[in-house]
Parts: C-alpha cells; structure tokens; sequence
C-alpha cells in the first residue's frame, strides 16, 4: 500500500493512468483543468496521448476515435463543455464505444459560477442526449473515491462498451487529502477483443474490433444492425438496437450499483446525497444521532442507472435529500417511493454545512 496526498482532480488522473487510460483529449475549464494539466504531463512518460483540442466537441469526438483505435480513452470537463459534448455521447452509446467522461461539476446553469461547486448536471448525465439510452454515472465523496471510481468507470465502459461518466463536482476536485493506493483492492478489465470469424460488432455482448485489428468494421450513428450495417428505415431494427443498448445497463443495474449505508439499521429518516455534501450529511447525521433522532445516510456513489428497486423497498420510510441544485435526485427518490420527499438544496456556490442539515433534520422530524 502506498499513501499519497493527492486533489480529488488528480486522483482522478491518477486512477485513469492506473486503469489503463492512454489517450485523453479536452479542452481547459475550471474546476476541472488540473485533470488535463495532470494528463499532459504523465501520459507521454506511459507512452500515451494528450491532445489539447480546439472545443469540447471535438474532444469528446477524438476520445471516440481513439478508442476505436484501441487505446482507453477518457476527457474532463465541466457543465458547459459538458453540454457541448451531448451529442456525442448520444454516438458513443449507439456505437457502443467504451470511454470515460469526467464532469467535474460547478454553479450552473450556462457559464454560472466557473470556480464554485454545484451539482446541476445530473439529469444531464442522464438526459443529456438526444434518443432512448442509458450511461453509467458514479459520483465519488473524496479523493481516494475518485482515485478508485475513475478505474471503476473504465472497467464498467469496458465490460459494457457504453460511455461511463464520473459525476464528480468542485468540492470534491479541488479537496486535497491523504488517500490510500491498495494494489490488492485494484482490478483493472481488459477491453475484449474478437478471436472468431465471422465477426458481428454490435451482437448481443460482442467484444470490440479496432483498427488495424483484422477485422472490417462499419461503424454509424444510424440506426444499424449487428453487423454495423445503416437500417435506417427498419422498425425492428430500431426496437433491437435500442432495447440492446439501455437493457444491458437497466437489466444489470442491481450489479452496476454501488450505496454506502451509515446508521440505517433502526433509522426513520434517511438523508438521501452524493458528493461532497454527503460528508457533511455525515457529520449532521453523527450530532442528530447524539441528540437521540434516529437518522441514517443513504449516499450514493451509482448515480445512474438509479437504484430504483432499492427504493421501491423503503417506502415506509422517510427521506431527506441533501444535494447543491434545486431538487434533481429528490424528484428520483419521489418517483421511487410515491410520496413527497423532503428537499434540502442548495444554491450559491457552496455546499451545505453540517449544522444547516442539522436543523433540517429536526424540523422534518419533529413535523
């Protein structure tokens, strides 16, 4: 094991470089620009590339060609990069293309507050582009999170071949602290690569030709068939190819989900948050224990596909969601359980502080 103090930003990098990450194209933008300043400097030294690109859209493009390619490919960016980059991750989930898309989030919307922390982009990670799709979004808490869930984000963009995105925000890119580099805790997933011919690209669970790999690929953001062949005008091509995209994620969401559980055992009021606010839901939820309110903290570090089952299942419960927009996962969490949940949010550039939740929880309780 190894200690290190690193930002939540270059862990970040540094998890990509130890996942297997040898291309990484974007484009400067705060709060997320030590990530690429990080990759400039070391990939070369690993014998990988760092493009420098003109825009977010044409980062985001250079990542997929990459990763056709066959290197790991990722970029970083901040929400409104992120949206100029919408339409591609709409082709890098029809493609099926691995890749990994860092969002370090700030106050929004358009260009907002460029060096204050917000949490505004999750629906967009989800919603973002145009069509019926599905990604993976993870949301670390702390810097030894975003060391682990960066590798964790290569790994499920491999073995799925679907755009992963890391959902991290400003709080959490720029809080500097000791982390612990486990080599027993880390696997890394190799892509997989076609041994057989004949070879059909986009079947069912199809490893992933390259080029210059010996196969002939067609690769299109039309509408095609498993052999990658435009069947634009065929209905039940369309149903196949869409229900083969978002079910491969929908139907192994119990597996993709990753929850950490504080005090839940005898809890009647469950803080709902992700990010850097869960620390001080954390602490809230240490001092209201004290008090003697029985409160727990439900965060999530799977953001997407959303643990709906797991919801569905605590609907006795009540709930408190924690989180810096104005109320994105709280309408998830009511969609889950069918009743009004209870809203915390926050605007202004900065996260909620300990005592704020504190005194939410009391008069939630006490209603």
């Amino acid at each position: 094991m190894k200690a290190k103090f690193y930002s939540g930003n270059i862990a970040c990098a540094e998890g990509a470089l130890r996942a297997g990450c040898r291309f990484f194209a974007g484009y400067p933008i705060t709060p997320s620009t030590e990530i690429a300043e990080h990759m400039a400097l070391k990939l070369p030294k690993v014998g990988g590339i760092f493009i420098q690109m003109e825009d977010e859209i044409a980062s985001i493009a250079a990542v997929l060609g990459a990763s056709w390619g066959g290197l790991k490919a990722m970029t970083a960016t901040s929400g409104p990069g992120f949206s100029l980059m919408q339409e591609n991750i709409g082709l890098a989930a029809i493609t099926e293309t691995p890749c990994v898309i860092v969002d370090v989030q700030r106050a929004g919307p358009s260009t907002g507050m460029p060096t204050l922390v917000g949490q505004g982009d999750v629906m967009q990670a989800r919603w973002g582009s145009h069509g019926d799709y599905e990604v993976v979004a993870l949301s670390p808490s702390t810097p030894e999170e975003c060391f682990y869930m960066t590798i964790k984000a290569f790994n499920l963009s491999e073995e799925y071949r679907c755009p992963v995105i890391l959902l991290m925000d400003e709080s959490v890119g720029h809080t500097s602290e000791k982390i612990i580099i486990d080599d027993e805790k880390i696997e890394i997933f190799e892509r997989r690569k076609p041994t057989d011919k004949p070879y059909f690209p986009f079947d069912e669970n199809a490893p992933m030709a390259c080029c210059g790999g010996g196969y002939r690929v067609h690769v299109t953001g039309l509408t095609h068939d498993r052999k990658g062949y435009p069947m634009a005008t065929s209905p039940e091509v369309q149903e196949w190819l869409v229900r083969k995209i978002c079910d491969k994620i929908r139907n192994n969401e119990a597996r993709i989900r990753s929850i950490e559980e504080f005090l839940m055992d005898d809890a009647k009021l469950a803080l709902v948050s992700f990010g850097g606010p869960a620390r001080s839901c954390k602490s809230a939820v240490k001092k209201a224990r004290n008090e003697g309110y029985k409160v727990g903290l439900i965060r999530l570090k799977t953001i997407w596909p959303f643990p709906e089952e797991y919801f569905e299942k605590m609907k006795d419960m009540d709930f408190l969601v924690v989180e810096v927009n104005y109320g994105q996962i709280k309408l998830e969490v009511e969609r889950c359980v069918r009743k009004k949940v209870h809203l915390l949010p926050k605007m202004g550039g900065e996260i909620h502080k300990p005592d704020e939740i504190y005194e939410k929880i009391k008069e939630v309780y006490n209603d």
